[in-house]
């Protein structure tokens, strides 16, 4: 079982209430989103393991069992074209769950894209990861969702 941690602090979403249909149908794979709180963050890796992709929008750390954890900063934000994104870490880079990734603010968004944070477990069956409570609020590196291998 893969444990994913909170990369971000900020309100816990169900993935079908996500406004792209890639993430709210699952196609990439199960998972929550988070709806940041204000102001600057540090987003921190989610899981213990390889940095396999890397974009100032989006990153990808394949967990030491194989589980691959995407986790994207907002939707459309790829048009910002690394616009208001710090990225902290190299791609191939090993990293600890906790390890702090892209420097973001949520505040350079324009009207047309969405703060919120879909994490996904890549590749994974989906609804197997449960919706969360109506008032789940996650904290960064605190348990977000598990996932079986």
């Amino acid at each position: 079982m893969t444990e994913v941690l909170a990369p971000l602090a900020g309100r816990v979403v169900a993935m079908s209430d996500v406004p792209d249909p890639v993430f709210s149908t699952e196609m990439v794979g199960p998972g929550l989103a988070i709806d940041p709180d204000p102001g600057e963050v540090t987003v921190v890796s989610p899981v213990a393991g390889r940095v396999v992709k890397v974009h100032p929008h989006a990153f990808v750390v394949l967990a030491d069992d194989g589980v691959g954890v995407l986790v994207h900063l907002g939707i459309d934000t790829v048009r910002l074209e690394g616009r208001g994104f710090e990225v902290l870490v190299e791609q191939g880079s090993t990293v600890e769950a906790g390890t702090p990734m892209v420097r973001w603010d949520p505040a350079a968004l324009t009207d047309a894209m969405s703060a919120l944070v879909p994490v996904v477990a890549m590749d994974r069956p989906k609804g197997s990861v449960a919706a969360p409570a109506d008032d789940a609020r996650a904290v960064a590196g605190d348990l977000l969702f598990t996932v079986t291998t």
